[in-house]
């Protein structure tokens, strides 16, 4: 029987729920701005990154959570020996900022939220050395500032052996015209740029699979790569602010730009706005991601509506930005490559593969 998300005790449908009613009362205090003098951009609830307005800048405040990815690393830890903690500090920022970014802003500061069941957690110096080191190295990637953060011991909430890593990040948008609206027309190219695995989403699944191999983490992937299951899961995860920052630099407007994290390939219809985003270059599946379809099993449709695949930002641009935009992302060490087009068929919502045979309607992506 194939696996799904949901088997491994994550429905979107719950999460989502709660984020719209979050997203509901939160508008309610928006009248607060006001004596700070800033007031509440109209589009913003929604997005992954949320803006307040001044008279000639914009600032954006983003929240996020790494999710269970380090438990991966405890596992390959203790059965190798082999830290991954840096990794996993990066990819805590990244999960960060590379939100922030979608909007136009540059990350200013970024703040650690390191909770812990037992203070004994910081004892092992390897580890412990290694997530500060890699929390220093992704905000630096980031452009940001280290700015603080919190250390709590949550005994009886969280398991002694764990961590729980998450962070927030202030960053600003000046001049105004940086900011990245949304701004997308039928013809618009899609922009993919990759991704380093599977970043930093769907890690519970990941690990239900790999309770089910005999020799768990320590799989080889096969498929042409050398690397074991644990090692391919714990490769850090691309920070993309250097691509928005490139294209601003280079006066590149970005019509709109998406994150691509939880909900796979839906994602890319996070615009409220009813477009069809038509992927006619999706690429060849990565290595990981076909191992994991194979051992899960996984069905096709559920891994592009589960994982990134192979794709971690994407981009919108008019056809006269395209080589531009690609350039960018060239210049700033990512692979990028021209993926789709963006449609208009009346009121229709969805992205679609045809090459895949694979389609996901409005309905499959309530983050609004």
């Amino acid at each position: 029987m194939s696996l799904s998300y949901e088997s491994s005790g994550v429905r979107y449908d719950q999460l989502d729920a709660f984020k719209r009613a979050c997203q509901q009362a939160a508008r309610s205090t928006a009248n607060e701005l006001a004596t700070h003098g800033y007031t509440e951009p109209a589009t913003t609830r929604g997005e992954s990154s949320y803006l307040i307005e001044a008279a000639d800048h914009f600032l954006a405040h983003v929240e996020e959570g790494l999710g269970t990815k380090n438990l991966v690393a405890d596992a390959v830890y203790a059965q190798t020996g082999r830290c991954y903690y840096a990794e996993i500090a990066i990819d805590t920022v990244a999960t960060i900022v590379n939100d922030l970014v979608t909007c136009g802003a540059r990350p200013i500061s970024v703040a650690m939220h390191a909770a812990v069941g037992d203070s004994g957690w910081f004892t092992d110096s390897l580890r412990m050395q290694s997530l500060v080191d890699g929390w220093a190295e992704g905000c630096h990637r980031a452009g940001a500032v280290w700015g603080g953060g919190e250390t709590p011991t949550l005994k009886g909430l969280i398991d002694p052996a764990t961590i729980v890593l998450a962070g927030s990040a202030i960053g600003k948008i000046t001049p105004k015209s940086q900011r990245i609206t949304g701004d997308v027309h039928e013809g618009d190219a899609i922009i993919f740029l990759a991704s380093t695995g599977v970043q930093t989403n769907g890690l519970s699944l990941c690990r239900l699979i790999a309770d089910k191999l005999p020799q768990g983490y320590a799989t080889p992937i096969g498929h042409g790569d050398g690397r074991t299951y644990g090692d391919a899961l714990l490769a850090a995860s691309a920070i993309y602010v250097d691509f928005v920052v490139k294209c601003q630099q280079a006066g590149v407007k970005l019509n709109y730009v998406a994150h691509v994290t939880g909900h796979g390939w839906r994602k890319l219809m996070r615009l409220e706005e009813p477009f069809v985003y038509e992927i006619t270059t999706p690429r060849e599946i990565p290595a990981l991601f076909r191992f994991l379809m194979e051992a899960g099993p996984i069905d096709l449709r559920e891994a592009y509506a589960t994982f990134n695949m192979g794709v971690g930002f994407a981009a919108y641009v008019a056809p006269p930005a395209v080589e531009a935009t690609l350039a960018a992302a060239m210049n700033a060490g990512h692979v990028a490559w021209v993926a789709g087009k963006v449609k208009k068929e009346g009121g229709r919502k969805a992205v679609t593969i045809p090459s895949l045979g694979l389609t996901y309607e409005a309905d499959t992506l309530q983050v609004r």
